[in-house]
């Protein structure tokens, strides 16, 4: 029996009592459980790239070039955090940023033909990593499971 197996009978085995309190069974530890998981399913296919950094390829792959402020939004990071990664992908040659034609200020972002070529390469991956993530669960499960992780969201 695995350890989720585990924590999923205690979860459901044990009445709820105002007065105690278990770690295991808040919804932050078990989200923060699945993460790690997930992210070391991730490093073992996928070394290169940060999931943050997959994050923003995938995305500009999406969308095409976008500012670096619209991205952040897009991919659910702050401004300080979405700018290392772009720098970090920049250094790598996988993307470019150009300045607005109109407002200077305002830094664009578009994948290279290098960045183009990576993260085509690496959407299959992606998704034998998501695969590899729900394999624990039925594919109803795993379709419950996404829908209630989005109403989260």
């Amino acid at each position: 029996m695995s350890g989720g197996d585990n924590l999923l009978k205690l979860v459901e085995a044990e009445e709820p009592d105002d007065n105690d309190y278990r770690l295991q069974e808040q919804v932050g530890f078990i989200l923060r459980k699945a993460h790690q998981r997930h992210v070391s399913i991730f490093a073992s296919q996928i070394g290169d790239l940060t999931p943050p950094q997959f994050a923003a390829l995938a995305k500009l792959h999406d969308v095409g070039e976008t500012s670096q402020n619209q991205l952040g939004t897009l991919i659910a990071m702050d401004a300080a955090t979405v700018k290392g990664v772009i720098d970090r992908l920049k250094a790598r040659g996988l993307v470019d940023l150009t300045k607005h034609e109109v407002d200077k200020r305002r830094l664009l972002v578009n994948l290279t033909p290098e960045g183009r070529e990576a993260i085509e390469r690496l959407i299959p991956l992606a998704r034998a990593i998501t695969q590899e993530t729900l394999a624990p669960l039925t594919a109803k499960e795993a379709a419950t499971f996404m829908r209630l992780l989005a109403k989260l969201a």
